[in-house]
């Protein structure tokens, strides 16, 4: 099953820059203002360079695969789930445990694949929550390391803005003799913090919110799994097992 995209991200983002841009052009300023390269270049230049020197070089790229999230989030068919694992706490309960073998070859899923192990090997209903919920921390803090990235992004981009500010008012101080060049340094200035303000606060903030989210949405799945696993290693009754994952909601 293919991800969507996620419409109102789409929209956010849209309604967000023009705002910006409509409230530009009632005020009677013209657009093209809004456009500096050398702004551009400190601010963004800058918000990155600083970001990759907070984190590691996996978080790094991890941060940049994970921001497609933002506009197509991953599939999670929590139905599709359900049913299967249904369907092996029926298998498991009339023919046991080991019939499930023939169940690991379609699982594409490492996570699920993994736990259907445990239950084949014969272990424990606590002994595969535990080996399982490792995994899950470890994803945990995997994912919140590369939403963090943007989250960084968001902190550094405004200070960046005010740097490219005191940068575009000493252009101004060192040529108060020319005048033709006056404009060019304030408006970089003030474009500068603009870049800054606005990037954090309409893309890298929103998006570290929106990726925080997405990661929520995987751990709850994965504990749903992990639920229902530990239920045929039980042997809970299928329709107990049926009955409690269709209580998780993400």
């Amino acid at each position: 099953m293919q991800a969507r995209f996620d419409r109102i991200s789409v929209a956010g983002l849209l309604l967000g820059v023009l705002a910006v841009l409509v409230g530009q052009f009632i005020e009677g300023a013209s657009l093209t203002g809004l456009v500096q390269p050398t702004a551009f270049v400190i601010v963004i230049g800058g918000t990155l360079g600083a970001t990759m020197l907070q984190s590691s070089l996996p978080a790094f790229r991890e941060g940049l695969r994970m921001a497609a999230w933002v506009f197509r989030p991953p599939s999670l068919p929590r139905d599709e789930y359900i049913r299967r694992i249904v369907a092996w706490a029926s298998v498991a309960r009339k023919e046991g445990l080991l019939v499930l073998e023939s169940e690991l070859g379609g699982m594409r899923d490492p996570f699920v694949k993994k736990g259907l192990q445990l239950l084949i090997d014969g272990a424990d209903p606590e002994r595969v929550r535990d080996v399982m919920e490792v995994e899950v921390a470890s994803l945990d803090a995997q994912m919140r390391q590369a939403a963090r990235v943007w989250e960084a992004a968001g902190g550094y981009a405004p200070t960046l803005g005010i740097l490219g500010a005191v940068l575009g008012l000493i252009h101004v101080m060192e040529n108060l003799a020319d005048p033709g060049r006056l404009g060019h340094g304030i408006a970089t200035a003030f474009v500068a913090t603009i870049y800054g303000v606005g990037s954090a606060n309409l893309i890298f903030l929103p998006m570290a919110r929106k990726l925080t989210t997405q990661i929520q949405r995987h751990l709850i799945q994965r504990e749903m799994v992990i639920d229902g696993l530990v239920g045929i290693a039980n042997g809970d009754n299928p329709r107990i097992i049926d009955s409690r994952l269709n209580g998780y909601r993400f």
